[in-house]
């Protein structure tokens, strides 16, 4: 997205919120590990990693100063990507990015429009039980977020031998199946 955006020459801001993160193919214009690390939270707290995200949250909701200082000095001509972590406990089971989601909303100065794109592995799409699971974990956290939703199936170049094309489209577009 960051590449389209610049091939486009469409200004980007690109906040990584994943504390986990470590590799980037694009250098985050703020990183939320200036304000916190998962490995420190983990180390300091003795958390595991899904406890450990949920503090990080916490933490994070408490400094949303951190968040609001970077991103109300950008003009409206900015898009803002905000890349969060995987783990759907922070989507479907506890209120933390709602609340975070509510506090961008209510941002009146930057006049911010929110849309959430929810990437699910297409590697699901081979197990129908796991595809059923995966779309009902979209629809939790499309509930939970409140927001307009972007569903995507990701790394689909490592389906594209185990399950043909006609298949795959059964999957992406259920009404052809009836």
């Amino acid at each position: 997205m960051i590449q389209h955006l610049q091939h486009s020459r469409r200004s980007c801001f690109y906040v990584n919120l994943d504390p986990a993160a470590d590799d980037f193919a694009y250098e985050p214009d703020l990183d939320i590990k200036d304000l916190i690390s998962l490995e420190d939270v983990m180390e300091e707290m003795s958390l595991g990693p899904n406890g450990g995200l949920i503090y990080c949250f916490e933490f994070l909701l408490e400094n949303l100063d951190f968040l609001t200082t970077a991103i109300e000095s950008l003009s409206e001509e900015y898009l803002i990507l905000f890349d969060l972590p995987g783990q759907i406990e922070l989507y479907t089971h506890i209120p933390l990015l709602p609340r975070l989601v509510q506090h961008l909303g209510r941002m009146g100065s930057l006049n911010i429009s929110l849309c959430a794109t929810y990437l699910l592995e297409a590697t699901f799409v081979i197990d129908k039980a796991k595809f059923f699971a995966g779309t009902l974990s979209a629809m939790s956290a499309m509930i939970m977020l409140e927001l307009p939703h972007v569903n995507i199936l990701s790394k689909t170049d490592l389906v594209k031998d185990l399950v043909g094309k006609r298949e795959l489209k059964r999957f992406v577009d259920p009404d052809q199946a009836l």
